[in-house]
């Protein structure tokens, strides 16, 4: 082995690694293209209207778990998405179904057909997450609540990506499944 052969043979190395770099750079950017991460902060930005506007926009199906549901323009998109021939499904905590204003809104999910969970364990159910056909993840602070939009400090996450939103869907319809844990909404 020669001195001169070792330059040569790092500079093949350097060049090779340099092209597997731009390769995996390239890669990267198309897929972090595809990505797309909406921040909007309570009260100035009402996020809560922006994912009402999403519920409008579903094509084939809509997962919200919320602790706090009593938005009526929220209620309202939900209620219309369904009529429309999206599968609209509800998770919410037990506790929380005894306040008033947040019964009237599960009352007025289920006579649209909407089928509707809560906890059936000792914790909450403390989500705020909604998931839109593989696509777009909702999630932050913020309940489904006038409050929530209007007055509060809240942050919601508008991500669009599939890969996340599989992940969320995937949890969801875990929890959804899960006998144990979760159980139908019956007004006791």
């Amino acid at each position: 082995m020669t001195c001169g052969s070792i330059p040569a043979h790092d500079s093949l190395i350097r060049a090779g690694a340099a092209f597997a770099l731009s390769l995996f750079l390239v890669g990267s950017t198309e897929s972090a293209w595809s990505t797309r991460v909406e921040v909007f902060y309570a009260p100035e930005d009402a996020p809560l209207d922006h994912v009402v506007t999403l519920y409008r926009q579903a094509k084939r199906y809509i997962y919200v778990s919320v602790y706090g549901l009593t938005y009526p323009r929220a209620v309202e998109a939900l209620v219309a998405a369904k009529k429309r021939g999206v599968e609209v499904r509800m998770m919410t905590d037990q506790e929380r179904t005894q306040e008033t204003k947040q019964h009237s809104a599960l009352q007025t999910l289920r006579l649209a057909g909407i089928p509707i969970r809560v906890n059936a364990h000792d914790g909450l159910m403390h989500l705020k997450q909604v998931i839109i056909d593989d696509e777009v993840n909702a999630s932050g602070s913020m309940n489904h609540t006038t409050s929530g939009n209007r007055y509060n400090d809240e942050r919601m996450d508008i991500i669009t990506d599939h890969a996340i939103t599989v992940k969320a869907r995937e949890k969801f319809l875990a929890m959804w499944n899960d006998q144990t844990r979760y159980r139908a909404w019956t007004e006791e």
